[in-house]
Formats: structure tokens, C-alpha cells, sequence
């Protein structure tokens, strides 16, 4: 399918989901995804059977008044001939009641999702997505892991402003992203940071948007200090794509480049300083969902999920729990909001 049909027949679930019902988003899943459909959800949720049941009414219950916000929307075919649809934005609402154990917050509250959807005969086949769950656990004040080292915020949408009107043969794009992280695997195997070339393949104004707990960062320095240094010195012998267990599926739309993988990432935690993990030589596998915006031939932006809560569990940390063990003196339950005229 071309990209302008795959884009055309998500819409109506997308409009669903805008303004979340029960009714409304049953019906649209129901005419997008093909019965027993692959959908398989970050951490704690794992793979379900029915992602408004399971997830989306849920979300719906501690936020109800629920709305989906897209900013980049793409679609395309992999090399391996398979039609995607790639979607990052906001879930956004009143946090007012408990969502997975996190204590509510009484105001707006964001959690970016990147969600993935392989179609097939016309209806989704296999959905992989991650919603940024430690996001909402950070504006509830509940995270109890180390803190992030890049800064936190409600991840904006493309600076070009047109993440929802991209197109184009993107080719290029797609050439100059799998050439930056070939660089970037020659280190630490070549000792010298130089020969990741950062300088060549990233703008001096980039942002680096990662996931809560890592955060986000700008420019080379930012995204040394913020991320690479320490995630390199934990893990130094990552492995990326098609390696054994792991694979990627990538499409490519002008300036925009984005792949799924579900796991795509063979890492050994070997040393000091990742997340305040301690190195005890635990090999993991991490999902990491990625979109890049190119400008002037160089990466302006990059938006970064991994699936965090499903790395601690792969090295035996139940952050959930840790969770409510933190926020046993909170009370629990939802906020009723009272009567502005009468507060």
C-alpha cells in the first residue's frame, strides 16, 4: 500500500482516539485490527488480546477526560517488503484517578506513546508500542529509581511543524541514519570517541528526546554527558538489529526516519553509571522505538522510547512494586475535584 492508503485507513481509530469513549474507541480498533492480531504493549502490560480492554480503558479511567495527540505520523514499506504505520504523540488528560498503582495528580497530565502498526490485507496485524509510563510516574512524584540525568519534559512535536503532513522519497534520510549508528558501533571497539563522527551526522542544535529516566538532551555535549557517556560505559559491547533474536523494520518518508524493534538491542550491563544500575554482568534486551527528523542533511531531532520498566524486570526489579512500597503513606484513591464556586 502506498503511504498516503496506509495513512487513510488508521485515520478513523486516530479521530477515535481524540476525544476517548468507550464506544468510540471499541468500534474503531475493532474495525482496524484483524482478528487475533499480534499487539504487544511495553511493560507491565506485555502482550494482549484487546488493547482498549487491557490498555486503553484503563488509561481512559484515571484520565477521564482522555485525548490522543499525534505529532508525527509516517507510513511506508520496509526493505523487506512489509507495510507500517509509525505514530508518536501525547496521551493527555486529568489525572484524577490511580493508573497501574500511580497516585493521581489532580491536573494535566501527559505520557508520550510511540505505537507502531504492521497492516496487512487492509487491518493491523502486529501492533508494538511504548507509552512512557515513568513520564506519569514523574509528574505524580512516585519514581522511586534514580534520578534521570537529562531534562524533563512534555516532548514537543517537530520543530518543522509539519509532522503530520510528511512525504517524499526518503531514501536519503533513511541512507544517512543507518550510516550515523554504523559509526557509532565502532566504538567503543576503536577506543577513539572521534570515530563515531557526531559532528557529521547530527546538527550543533540537535535534540535528543529520550524516555523518562533518561530524559532529554541538546546538542553533542548534552547528549554525551546525558546519555551516551553513561549508557556506553555500562553497556559498551551493545549489539543493534537483525543479530540472532533481534529486528528491526524501518520506513523512511522525506526528512522523517523511523523504526520499530521488538527487541532490537542485545546489551550486558557491565559497568557503573546507567540508571544507577549496579554491574553485575546481566545480559538484557531492550525495545526501543525511534523517530529522527533530518534538517540540511543533518539529524535536528530524535525522539526515543525504550521500554525501561521491561529492563528492570529483565534484571529482577519490580518498579511498580518499588512503587507502591514508596507511596504506602499516600492515600489512595481518586481526587474529587470540588466546586470552584464553593472551594
Amino acid at each position: 500500500m502506498t503511504p498516503t492508503a496506509l495513512k487513510a485507513l488508521i485515520a478513523p481509530y486516530r479521530r477515535a482516539l481524540e476525544a476517548v469513549t468507550p464506544e468510540g474507541a471499541a468500534a474503531a480498533a475493532e474495525a482496524l485490527f484483524a482478528p487475533g492480531a499480534k499487539i504487544r504493549m511495553c511493560h507491565p502490560f506485555g502482550d494482549v488480546q484487546n488493547l482498549i480492554d487491557d490498555c486503553v480503558l484503563p488509561l481512559l479511567a484515571a484520565l477521564p477526560d482522555l485525548e490522543r495527540r499525534d505529532m508525527i505520523v509516517m507510513a511506508g514499506t520496509t526493505p523487506e517488503g512489509q507495510d507500517w504505520i509509525g505514530c508518536m504523540g501525547q496521551y493527555m488528560g486529568s489525572f484524577l484517578a490511580p493508573f497501574l498503582g500511580i497516585p493521581p495528580t489532580g491536573h494535566l497530565a501527559h505520557m508520550r506513546y510511540h505505537e507502531y502498526f504492521e497492516i496487512t490485507d487492509g487491518q493491523v496485524t502486529e501492533m508494538q508500542a511504548i507509552w512512557d509510563i515513568p513520564e506519569l510516574m514523574m509528574q505524580a512524584r512516585a519514581w522511586p529509581m534514580a534520578p534521570q540525568l537529562g531534562a524533563f519534559l512534555a516532548t514537543p512535536a517537530p520543530l518543522s511543524g509539519d509532522g503530520l503532513a510528511v512525504s517524499g522519497d526518503g531514501q536519503k534520510a533513511l541512507d544517512h541514519v543507518i550510516a550515523m549508528l554504523t559509526d557509532l558501533c565502532k566504538f567503543p571497539g576503536n577506543p577513539d570517541p572521534a570515530v563515531m563522527r557526531l559532528d557529521q551526522y547530527w546538527h550543533p542544535r540537535f535534540n535528543w528526546y529520550g524516555p523518562a529516566g533518561i530524559g532529554t538532551s541538546r546538542g553533542i555535549s548534552g547528549f554525551r554527558n546525558w546519555h551516551q557517556g553513561p549508557f556506553l560505559r555500562g553497556m559498551p559491547d551493545r549489539k543493534l538489529d537483525a543479530m540472532g533474536a533481534l529486528q528491526s523494520h524501518w520506513i523512511a518518508e522525506g526528512d522523517y526516519v523511523c523504526e520499530t524493534g521488538w527487541p532490537n538491542m542485545r546489551l550486558t550491563i557491565t559497568g557503573d553509571g546507567w540508571m544507577g544500575i549496579a554491574p553485575a554482568g546481566q545480559e538484557i534486551l531492550l525495545r526501543s522505538l525511534d523517530f529522527w527528523r533530518l534538517e540540511g542533511d543533518l539529524i535536528r531531532e530524535n525522539w526515543v522510547l525504550v521500554d525501561l520498566l521491561d529492563a528492570y524486570r529483565q534484571i529482577g526489579v519490580d518498579v511498580l512494586g518499588r512503587m507502591r512500597e514508596f507511596n504506602k503513606a499516600r492515600v489512595p484513591g481518586a481526587i474529587p475535584l470540588p466546586d470552584w464556586r464553593t472551594a
